[in-house]
């Protein structure tokens, strides 16, 4: 099922939007407490650096997907946009990434 998904240009723009999402909550969620919470920011230095690099890996596909499929420019922006909002790449793949 992963193979096919990755096939398309969509579906590897779904693939990373998810994991985007998980590395945001992760970073949020678990990585941010334990720097502030038990004084260790390796945990940040880590899951930071694997969530900037997803995160720019979905703003490039973001603007190659929308340029292949002919995405109005108010659908692209709402794709970038709500990549900044907890769970908001989960909603763009259940509402924008659809064929």
């Amino acid at each position: 099922m992963l193979a096919s998904l990755l096939r398309t240009s969509l579906g590897r723009l779904r693939a990373i939007g998810f994991l985007e999402g998980v590395s945001f909550l992760v970073l949020l969620g678990i990585a941010m407490p334990l720097k502030y919470l038990a004084g260790q920011p390796e945990a940040v230095r880590l899951v930071g650096m694997a969530h900037g690099l997803l995160f720019v890996l979905y703003v490039l596909l973001v603007l190659q997907v929308s340029i292949a499929r002919s995405w109005s420019w108010r659908k692209a922006l709402l794709a970038l946009a709500v990549s900044v909002i907890p769970f908001g790449t989960f909603w763009a793949d259940k509402k924008l990434f659809q064929e």
